[in-house]
């Protein structure tokens, strides 16, 4: 019985074991490659699936997603002869599981190899200043390149990035020079213009302020001469309307000439010829009343005279 029991033990775990090897459960996003005795069958793809125990194998799994994968930094000489180091970043994709199992024996490894290659090669062609300002013309060569070379290994390549570009330390440092001069010359310009910008708008401001005081002097003495005016007319117009005689002239004549001659700049003064005639006018009056003009007693003698008998 011992034996028969030990047949029965064997015979189920053998077919516990047929049952894990037929059953194939492949996760979404993967796929998997059968081989039977060594030649490729299918390609299992996500869900349940059966296969032949002890004659179909899986050769591979393989995760169909997008994938990142980071090359370290890689030496690159430019076209002046200088030496800046790389970093790339790859975004890639498995599209044929079948391609990317047979057609290549490690595409992770080729991509790499193929990426530095490249890498070289363009960069071999331009200068160091162009390199550093050309990265999106750097990642869409790169990009063709390892997109038609990955092609038939079942890759497609996305996106390629790059993550830095170090030039020498020597080249660092003078860069660091370089920038620092250029902001001190754009900072010096700028307060340059400041204080042109300042100047000018000053002397606008002075140019309107004098404009404006001109104005006002000149509306000034606009109003002030238009009012001595209507002074002299309203004083011509009460003269005539009080119809003055010859001696009362004669008499604001002679008011007015201590105010003529007044000021130490007055050296010279012209006497109005209508003084002479009021002069003469004066001094008949003058006259009239020393030879006793009616209503008047000059003669002192005459006044302390005693009356005749």
């Amino acid at each position: 019985m011992q034996p028969i029991i030990i047949v029965l033990i064997i015979l189920v775990v053998l077919v516990f074991i047929a049952l894990i090897k037929t059953i194939q459960v492949i996760p979404q996003a993967s796929a998997a490659i059968v081989e039977r005795f060594g030649r490729y069958t299918r390609t299992l793809n996500a869900g349940l699936n059966i296969v032949v125990p002890f004659i179909d194998s899986i050769r591979n799994r393989i995760d169909l997603r997008e994938q990142v994968v980071p090359f370290p930094p890689q030496p690159v000489i430019t076209q002046d002869n200088l030496v800046v180091n790389i970093d790339t970043v790859i975004y890639y994709q498995v599209t044929d599981a079948r391609a990317a199992t047979y057609e290549v024996a490690s595409y992770i490894q080729a991509i790499e190899q193929l990426t530095v290659t490249t890498l070289r090669n363009i960069i071999g062609g331009m200068d160091l200043e162009r390199t550093l300002t050309s990265r999106e013309e750097i990642n869409a060569a790169l990009r063709g390149v390892l997109d038609e070379a990955t092609g038939k290994w079942g890759i497609r390549v996305n996106r390629v990035e790059l993550k830095a570009i170090e030039p020498p330390t020597s080249i660092q440092d003078s860069m660091e020079k370089q920038m620092r001069a250029d902001r001190d010359k754009r900072a010096a310009i700028l307060q340059a213009e400041g204080t042109r910008q300042s100047a000018i708008l000053t002397a606008e401001g002075e140019k309107q302020s004098a404009i404006l005081r001109a104005e006002g002097e000149a509306k000034a003495s606009a109003l002030r001469a238009e009012g001595e005016a209507q002074a002299i007319r309203t004083v011509f117009e009460s003269i005539h309307a009080g119809d003055p005689d010859q001696k009362l002239l004669s008499y604001q004549y002679l008011q007015m000439l201590p105010k003529i001659a007044e000021g130490d700049a007055n050296k010279l003064w012209i006497v109005p010829s209508e003084i002479g005639d009021a002069l003469k006018g004066l001094s008949g009056a003058f006259g009239n009343l020393g030879n006793g003009a009616p209503g008047f007693d000059t003669s002192k003698e005459r006044r302390e005279q005693p009356p005749v008998d």
